[in-house]
Formats: structure tokens, C-alpha cells, sequence
């Protein structure tokens, strides 16, 4: 089925939101606020603050509240063997790195969690059809491009413009398949112009930004575009003008299908867009025929869980499981990218008897993923009946780009009932009454469990009262979470 893709771009001072739509539905959402915009691509001049040969890595001060992170395999010089999945021994980072040193460093991962920056030396810099390398000599081409002659048309293109690449590295991308010489020189241009401002600017102090990455808006039209995209929707004035002069000088094919939205109508709202991002940060997602999956983001991996739910099918269990994990495995392609999970991922499909299946499930979630930006690696059916996959994390999820810790559980997902509380009440007051000499203490609680004290655990109150000796009051406290109670000695 042939996919109409369409990219809406809701602009506020505040911030920018990029929806991506297939067929009319929210597939990948990108968010980039002023106070707190992404640093994947940026590079930095960076000092050494610590060398650790224990970790063959260091840590970089580039101005952050956090040092960031330099692995010795993500420095310049440190090469595949003859082009294959073997590495050379990678030299000692104690070799290449002293306390102090200064150095351009590029970011490759944001500060995700308590985890600083990841950085590289490696530095890269993306334009429409290329991505320059000043550090490599190689010239490669997009693993999306499979054809091997179109992979060597476009490698002899490149090399034809021998005047301008200057000895330099290149990556021909996916959208280099509709390019012409011309736009191709045209890109070298643009990215020797940007690797000579970033010479002249690497002279700045450590812990400064030496070059940014262009904003979101931009990125979108420089990344995002492909065969399948019909039309972008802008609802800026000002950011649709500055998309269409960056159109005509790099991506003049693209040009004719920018559109401005002048309505009154939030144009996320006109789409649908706003419920879909709130059904993004639900746990539960629905499926069509009735079933259903559970999703749980945590620190080391996120699981997903497939159920049947309402769905009963027509012909027999089999069939019903079949279908069922046939949806869920479109669905959670979809919601990986929507929600933009990444890391290690646990998928439980519903177990499956026929190897058939098995094999059918597993084809229709590596085609879904076909089309993710994110690198993906999905493995068999494993003997526990679950599929394990990656996918490549450079950015915070949509949970923790537009969620913070729950105040009332401090992120555990649920909290002690008011009988826990009750019994944990009781167990402070013993504690209280055979410490201190009390006239009277006044119990402070959440309206919930001072309601169980004084109804349902009246008996047990009144036995603690006769025990101890000591008169108890109760207090209700509206700002009280459930968990939350103090005993006062009055």
C-alpha cells in the first residue's frame, strides 16, 4: 500500500513541534523547545576533566551541567578493520587523552536521564544529499540504498566533483537518489563553507558551542523529506518565509509542496494531532479488533505486552492469536516511534504454536519498521516466547521530553493503600507513646485514611488508646498525599 505523507509544523516562541502523519495518522512526533533544545549534531571546543583507563573513555567539560562522555571507540583514527565487523585493538585512551588537553568534540547523544552528553571526534556534518566526514577519506553510501549499481553511479557522481571534496570524507544519504551533479557540488559548497566556520570559530574558549545544528523546522526539510511526502503545513508566517528561501537554495524539489496555514483553528487540533500525543503517554494502547498492548518504559528496557482483550475472532484460538499479534506487531512499530522508545525492548507476543506464525509476526514487524529513522535489530521468537530488538536512542522519549516523576509515587506507579498507611500509623504511635511522656497526640493524615481510622479501624484505635494510655485526635489535611502523615505529640 502506498503511504501519503504529510508534516505539520506548529511554531510558538516557546516551542516547536513537527508531527509526522502516514495516511492521516501520527507516526513520529519531534519536540524542540527554546529553553531546552536538542545537542545532537552540535559541536563543541571541550576540555579533559578526567581520564579514566579503567573505562578507555574521559569525561569532557563543553559547558554543560553535566560532563559529557568520550568512549575511545568514538575518536577519530579509530577504524574497522578492512571495512569489516572487526575492530583493530583500540589504541589506549591514556594515549590519546591528558587532564586539561582541548579538543572539538561533536554530540551524538543527549543527556538522557542522570547520563551525560555522548560525544565523538568523529565530526559529521549532514547537508540535503551528504554528510561530510573532514576526519575520514572514505566515501560511503546509504545501507538504505541496496541496488548496487545505483550505489556505484552515485559513489562515480561524487567522485567527478574531485576539484571540491579536497580529500575530504563523504556519506552519499537516501535522498541522494534524485540528485543531480549540480546539487550535488552544490552540497559540497555548503558543507566546506560550514567546516571553514567551524575552523574559524575553534578558537573560542573550552565550554563553548563551536557550531549549532540547524533548528527543527529546518532539520525537517534537510531530513525528513523522501518520495512519499505530498505536502508540509507551517502555521508561521515568518518560519514559512525562512522555509521557503532554505528550499529554493537546497532543497529546490521540495519547494512547491510547503504550505502556510492561516487559520484560526490550531492547526495539531485540526489533524487530530493533540489526541494522539496524549494517547502517546497512556500505558494502554487499543487495537482495532479489541485487543490491546501494555506499555512500560523503565530505566534498563521498555515491555511491551500483547492481549486478545475483547477480540474473539471466528474460527478457532490459533487463528484469533495470529491475527491479534499481526496488528499488535504494526502497532508497536508505530507507538516505538511515536514515543520514540528506544535501547533494549521486550516484546511479549501472544504465544503462537505454529512456527508459520511465528516467522509471518515477526516479517510484518520488520517491514513496519522499514521505515524508521532510528536504527533497528529485531531477533527471533526467543524459547520464553519473546521477540528482543534494539533501537537507536539519541534523543528522550515523548514521556520524558513532556512528563516529569509523579509527585504522589515519586515514579513507582502506585502507592500504599490507606490500610498500609493505617497499620503504619498505628506502629508510629506505639513508638511515640513509649519515647516521650505525652499528654495527647494528634495524628496529621490524608482525608482517605483518617476516614478508615475513625470508621472502619475504630476497634483497633480504640484497643491502641486503652494500651498506651494516651488520648488520640485526627486531622484531616487536604495537601496530604496518601502516604503522607506525621504524629504530634501535643
Amino acid at each position: 500500500m502506498s503511504i501519503c505523507k504529510e508534516i505539520l509544523i506548529n511554531i510558538t516562541p516557546q516551542e516547536t513541534r513537527v508531527a509526522i502523519l502516514e495516511n492521516g495518522m501520527l507516526h513520529e512526533l519531534y519536540i524542540e523547545r527554546s529553553r531546552s533544545r536538542g545537542l545532537v549534531s552540535n559541536v563543541y571546543k571541550g576540555r579533559v576533566a578526567r581520564v579514566l583507563p579503567g573505562m578507555e573513555a574521559a569525561f569532557i567539560e563543553i559547558g554543560l551541567e553535566r560532563a559529557a562522555f568520550l568512549h575511545v571507540s568514538d575518536m577519530a583514527g579509530y577504524k574497522k578493520q578492512n571495512g569489516s565487523d572487526e575492530t583493530t585493538e583500540p589504541p589506549q585512551i591514556g594515549r590519546l587523552l591528558r587532564e586539561g588537553q582541548e579538543l572539538l568534540v561533536q554530540v551524538i547523544k543527549d543527556p538522557l536521564g542522570t547520563k551525560g552528553a555522548r560525544l565523538t571526534t568523529n565530526i559529521t556534518i549532514p547537508s540535503r544529499y551528504l554528510v561530510f566526514m573532514p576526519n575520514s577519506e572514505n566515501i560511503g553510501v546509504s545501507s538504505r540504498i541496496e541496488n548496487e549499481e545505483e550505489r556505484e553511479r552515485l559513489k562515480n557522481m561524487l567522485l567527478s566533483q574531485k576539484g571540491l571534496i579536497k580529500g575530504a570524507g563523504y556519506i552519499l544519504r537516501t535522498a541522494a537518489e534524485v540528485a543531480t551533479e549540480d546539487s550535488i557540488a552544490r552540497d559540497i559548497n555548503y558543507l566546506n563553507r560550514q567546516w571553514d566556520n567551524i575552523n574559524a570559530a575553534s578558537h573560542v574558549e573550552a565550554g563553548n558551542v563551536v557550531h549549532k545544528d540547524l533548528p527543527l523546522y529546518l532539520r525537517t526539510l534537510r531530513d525528513m523529506v523522501d518520495d512519499d511526502l505530498e505536502k508540509i503545513r507551517v502555521d508561521s508566517r515568518e518560519s514559512y518565509c525562512a522555509m521557503l528561501e532554505f528550499a529554493g537554495t537546497y532543497v529546490p524539489e521540495v519547494e512547491e509542496k510547503i504550505e502556510h496555514y492561516p487559520g484560526e483553528r490550531p492547526i495539531f487540533d485540526l489533524h487530530g494531532v493533540e489526541d494522539e500525543i496524549h494517547k502517546g503517554l497512556d500505558r494502554k494502547v487499543h487495537l482495532k479488533s479489541g485487543g490491546y498492548l501494555i506499555i512500560d518504559q523503565t530505566e534498563a528496557m521498555t515491555t511491551v505486552d500483547v492481549n486478545t482483550g475483547a477480540y474473539v475472532g471466528s474460527r478457532n484460538l490459533e487463528e484469533t492469536i495470529f491475527k491479534t499479534n499481526l496488528e499488535a506487531a504494526q502497532a508497536v512499530a508505530r507507538q516505538l516511534r511515536l514515543r520514540n522508545l528506544g535501547g533494549i525492548i521486550i516484546l511479549d507476543f501472544i504465544d503462537m504454536g505454529e512456527e508459520e506464525h511465528k516467522r509471518q509476526v515477526i516479517r510484518a514487524l520488520e517491514k513496519a519498521l522499514d521505515k524508521d529513522h532510528a536504527r533497528t535489530h529485531v531477533c527471533e521468537v526467543s524459547s520464553l516466547g519473546l521477540v528482543e530488538m534494539t533501537r537507536k536512542r539519541t534523543r528522550e522519549s515523548l514521556e520524558h521530553v513532556l512528563c516529569g516523576v509523579c509527585p504522589t509515587c515519586a515514579g513507582r506507579g502506585s502507592v500504599k493503600t490507606a490500610e498500609t498507611v493505617c497499620y503504619e500509623i498505628f506502629r508510629e504511635i506505639l513508638r511515640e507513646a513509649r519515647q516521650f511522656d505525652a499528654r495527647e497526640l494528634l495524628v496529621l493524615a490524608s482525608q482517605e485514611v483518617v476516614d478508615l481510622l475513625v470508621d472502619e479501624e475504630s476497634a483497633s484505635l480504640a484497643e491502641l488508646e486503652d494500651f498506651i494510655e494516651i488520648p488520640i485526635r485526627f486531622q484531616a489535611e487536604s495537601m496530604y498525599t496518601q502516604e503522607q502523615y506525621d504524629v504530634v505529640i501535643v
